[in-house]
């Protein structure tokens, strides 16, 4: 039998450093959390999409992909155009998670201090006090992120990456879990702040919901004509079984190989001459916590490569820029990455 699983000697091994770097493992969450049993991270796992695809319909794949993006502790952008469910998909998640949860609607006019928070003159105790913004909650959904400035789009990258906050020189670390789940419109341009590619490159994946099917849309009439069905919707997990889900997807194994593998991928989008930018060492990090993610979802405790080519599009394509040639030719970055996935050698497994 062949596998990429992990032996007795491979967990001895100290080769899977603990505290990850870009904004993930290494944030404070008040003391190490004990990771769950990888069973019951799927079967709570399923309990969830199960609930976001009631409300959400005909979407599986969708839904899969915003469930793998909390439990690798990334951010999530939704992008698409008007009506197909964006600010609904960000809503459910939201709704199915008992925790703290804030709504931004991005304006022109929104200020940065509405979003970190700003320090206020107390008249009663003759001193500062900081009145957080909306982002000190587990879960922001933040609404037509490129309708705000790019002052205010900048708020953001402090907190999306280190999972913390400064304001006047003071550092407040914001709660866990934190996912950022943001969504535009990439057809209506007029009074937009396209996001600037620092702060794409800080969302770990970026889905687009597309149109129903004939029978999905027959049903959102029937479920949704009458009531909304966010209207009945209960919490299936709380925060802390989220922290604990969180921790067990950190421990899953990565073989050397896929390591190398996820590597050479990136590797490639650098090198490949139908792009003008390529990843960056961030999205090898993403693709890696995705991977991990995808793994458990599927009731394994290591990754395969299927793992990695299943997250590829979502977490690379939105963080490459095509030249005007492959434009010219209206070759897609998914295009791209397809062609990058068929030539990059796909690791063998190993012999027991």
């Amino acid at each position: 039998m062949t596998s990429f699983g992990a032996t007795q000697s491979d967990h001895d091994r100290a080769d899977e450093p603990a505290p990850e770097t870009a904004g993930g493992p290494g944030r404070a969450d008040g003391g190490r959390t004990e990771p769950m049993r990888l069973e019951q991270v799927r079967r709570l796992a399923a309990d969830l999409m199960t609930t976001m695809n009631s409300v959400i319909e005909g979407k599986p794949q969708v839904v899969s992909t915003a469930v793998t993006v909390l439990l690798a502790e990334g951010h999530l952008l939704v992008e698409d155009v008007p009506g197909v469910g964006k600010t609904m998909l960000a809503k459910t998640l939201a709704r199915s998670i008992d925790c703290t949860v804030r709504r931004v609607q991005f304006t022109p006019d929104l200020l940065p201090s509405d979003i970190t928070g700003v320090s206020v003159f107390n008249q009663d105790l003759r001193d500062f006090e900081f009145r957080p913004g909306a982002i000190f909650a587990n879960v922001v959904v933040g609404d037509e992120i490129n309708r705000a400035s790019p002052k205010t789009q900048s708020a953001l990258l402090e907190s999306m990456e280190e999972g913390q906050v400064t304001v006047d020189g003071q550092t407040y670390v914001l709660p866990t879990p934190f996912i950022v789940m943001a969504t535009q419109n990439p057809i209506e341009m007029e009074g937009t702040y396209p996001l600037p590619e620092a702060q794409r490159d800080r969302f770990m994946a970026r889905i687009s919901m597309g149109y129903p099917a004939h029978r999905a849309e027959m049903e959102m009439l029937e479920t949704h004509g009458r009531l909304s069905p966010l209207e009945s919707l209960r919490p299936v997990v709380d925060a802390a079984s989220v922290r604990a889900m969180i921790a067990a997807v950190r421990d899953v194994y990565v073989a050397p190989a896929i390591r190398e593998y996820i590597v050479a991928l990136a590797t490639a989008t650098r090198e490949s001459e139908a792009l003008r930018l390529g990843a960056s060492p961030r999205a090898t990090l993403h693709l890696l916590r995705a991977a991990r993610a995808t793994a458990v979802l599927a009731g394994r405790d290591h990754v395969l490569p299927d793992d990695v080519q299943a997250v590829v599009v979502p977490v690379l394509a939105h963080r490459i820029l095509t030249t005007g040639e492959t434009q010219a030719a209206r070759r897609t970055p998914a295009d791209v990455l397809g062609d990058i996935l068929g030539r990059v050698r796909v690791p063998v497994p190993r012999q027991p």
